[in-house]
């Protein structure tokens, strides 16, 4: 049996396994543990187990899977071709998986935002995307007229660039570089790694990032022969936001930020969680549990883990109102399962789900607020959701995440 071990959703790690696709190996893929660090002489993810020994470092994983069938020619059909692939390998890990990495890894939740290397990793990856975007003028792959590890490296470079970070603005001036990029990501081989693949509509910002400043209309001429210039329209009163107005209207002696700081820095879960049974204020704030319909078309845990992890960027909008600990529990064997327990200002998920569109295609069940008080029986499933490490509903822990 041949093993990748990576940690959830590792872009990395996507080459090797939209190779393996192409090439018909089956990869077991598992997550990146001490023990599997251990395997590696940098202990570093991803890193592969192979009955004949251990490959580490990405591009020779990817590489050792590509060369494992020479009818696919995945590596090149001659001499030439082999070098073309190993120059645009080195390409991608040089000039796009770098920048790509310093631009989407805050708004992951990898690394704290830093201004300056934001904007020089978009600076950076404008000059990669510059020069394969001129290369792509006349060609629809790389190297030869089928996909070759090179694709797959590039594309998989730039995976979480294209969906959560690079607006239409930002791609304006690289259109080869998109035609050639969905063509690659809407193979079936692609898809079976890195499933659906759409282009970001909006740029997500990581926490701390600056809003884009908005830009101005302008300014219409004035018509000469016009003596007195027309009344301005009174400006749109600006709409508040609900959670503003019920602040204002029915203020909560519950501090969000208090019990976000206490869940993080309590020497323990359990004295973490009497501060928050004792604080709560369950007249002005709920508690509810969220369950993903759709958790039977979770095939992988990197892909689920990925899904977790864009919902709670996309829900940034009431991150001042809300806390919630999204689990994916279960094995790739059976079931995974996207459950969590959220803390909302208000009695509705209704705010949620206008800040995110995503939220609607879970069930959200109310375990305790206003009407409604908690029972023992729920504070255990709260605690279990918000501490548990290991084991949740008696099922194995694959990957948790902390929306504070």
């Amino acid at each position: 049996m041949t093993t990748l071990y990576t940690f959830p959703g590792n872009f990395r790690a996507f080459k090797a396994l939209v190779a393996a696709e192409y090439n018909g190996i089956d990869v077991s893929v598992e997550d990146f543990t001490d023990e599997a660090a251990a395997l590696s002489p940098l202990g570093k993810a991803p890193v592969l187990q192979t009955p004949s020994g251990v490959v580490f470092e990405s591009n020779a994983i990817a590489r050792y899977l590509a060369r494992a069938r020479a009818d696919t020619e995945l590596l090149g059909a001659s001499f030439v071709e082999q070098a073309q692939v190993d120059s645009w390998i080195d390409f991608s890990a040089n000039e796009l998986e770098l920048p790509a990495s310093m631009w989407t890894y805050p708004v992951l939740g990898y690394m704290p935002f830093n201004l300056d290397a934001y904007n020089k990793a978009k600076e950076d990856l404008a000059k990669g995307l510059k020069t394969l975007d001129a290369f792509l003028l006349t060609r629809t792959y790389l190297v030869g007229e089928k996909i070759t590890l090179a694709d797959i490296c590039v594309t998989s470079a730039l995976v979480y660039v294209m969906k959560f970070v690079a607006d239409k603005a930002y791609l304006k001036p690289f259109g080869n570089v998109v035609r050639y990029y969905t063509t690659c990501v809407n193979q079936p081989e692609f898809k079976a790694v890195i499933g659906e693949a759409p282009l970001c509509k909006e740029e997500m910002l990581a926490p701390g990032a600056p809003k884009p400043a908005k830009k101005e209309e302008p300014k219409k001429a004035a018509k000469k022969d016009k003596k007195k210039a027309d009344a301005p329209p009174p400006a749109p009163k600006k709409t508040e936001h609900p959670y503003k107005i019920m602040d204002k209207e029915a203020p909560s002696k519950f501090n969000m930020d208090a019990w976000k700081k206490a869940y993080s820095n309590s020497k323990t879960y359990e004295e973490g969680m009497e501060y928050f049974w004792t604080n709560v204020d369950l007249e002005g704030w709920s508690v509810w549990h969220q369950n993903y319909n759709y958790n039977d078309e979770n095939k992988r845990i990197f892909m689920a883990s990925n899904a977790i992890g864009g919902f709670q960027q996309r829900s940034d909008e009431v991150r001042k109102w809300a806390f919630g600990v999204m689990d994916l529990i279960g094995t790739e064997e059976t079931v995974l399962e996207i459950k969590g327990v959220w803390l909302l200002r208000g009695d509705t998920v209704d705010h949620l789900k206008q800040a995110n569109d995503d939220a609607n295609w879970y069930t959200w069940t109310k375990l305790c607020g206003p009407g409604l008080a908690p029972t023992d029986e729920v504070k255990k499933q709260v605690f279990d959701y918000w501490c548990q490490e290991n084991e949740l509903e008696g099922k194995p822990i694959q990957d948790s995440k902390v929306f504070k």
